[in-house]
């Protein structure tokens, strides 16, 4: 009987963790914590040399963040659904296989179809394969949960450093060029702008960066101690 009783506790258990929601309070913070108390640019500081290099404009801004995203999420995916199968001693060989993988479908699809922001995003699409974000993720998530939570562990990560991206890339070319996504907004509302050399060099975006992280920690009453 105490046998009958084990067996029929353990297929609830495993019913229970079957019909778990999708969007659970657990997988919800997957997606909401990289936003801002855990995002990966501002808290864990990583990914900070693309987001210095490719936010002079939030066109090139918004592209890197969609292609990151797309990469980190899918990455996330499929090594967690080959974690079980992944010999430990080669597991990196087999994470940047995969990661290539979708980098390589993004970079062909940005020469394909927007040939112009290709140029301008230059190497930082081919160097999402060593992105500090892309393969953290893969080593402290993915290779240690299931597929469907890993997913949205990328997918929140890819989002919050975008977040990021755009905030900078906003600023830059507002104060750097007078514009957002081209439009000269400042000529537009008859204001005369020179335009900041300062916020289209590296420095700026590094200046605004500091910026950000001292906002949001402020916000959230983190201190060090």
């Amino acid at each position: 009987m105490a046998e009958v009783a084990e067996k029929k506790s353990t297929a609830t258990a495993v019913v229970k963790e079957k019909s778990e929601p999708l969007f659970s309070k657990k997988n919800r913070r997957l997606l909401s914590d990289p936003l801002d108390t855990n995002n990966p640019v501002t808290v864990q500081v990583l990914g900070i040399c693309s987001a210095l290099a490719v936010t002079v404009t939030m066109q090139t801004s918004l592209v890197m963040a969609l292609g990151l995203t797309f990469v980190t999420a899918f990455s996330n995916l499929f090594i967690s659904m080959l974690r079980n199968t992944i010999p430990s001693r080669i597991r990196i060989i087999v994470q940047l296989a995969i990661v290539a993988l979708w980098v390589i479908l993004v970079d062909q699809f940005l020469r394909a179809y927007m040939y112009d922001v290709a140029k301008g995003l230059s190497v930082y699409v081919g160097l999402i394969i060593t992105n500090c974000i892309v393969m953290g993720r893969l080593e402290a998530y993915a290779m240690a949960n299931k597929p469907w939570p890993s997913f949205l562990d990328g997918l929140g990560n890819g989002l919050g450093y975008g977040v990021i991206l755009l905030l900078v890339g906003f600023f830059r070319e507002l104060f750097g060029s007078g514009s957002i996504f081209g439009y000269k907004v400042f000529a537009a509302t008859g204001l005369p702008f020179q335009g900041n050399g300062l916020m289209l060099l590296p420095a700026g975006a590094c200046i605004i960066v500091g910026l950000i992280i001292w906002v949001q920690r402020a916000r959230n009453g983190y201190s060090e101690e």
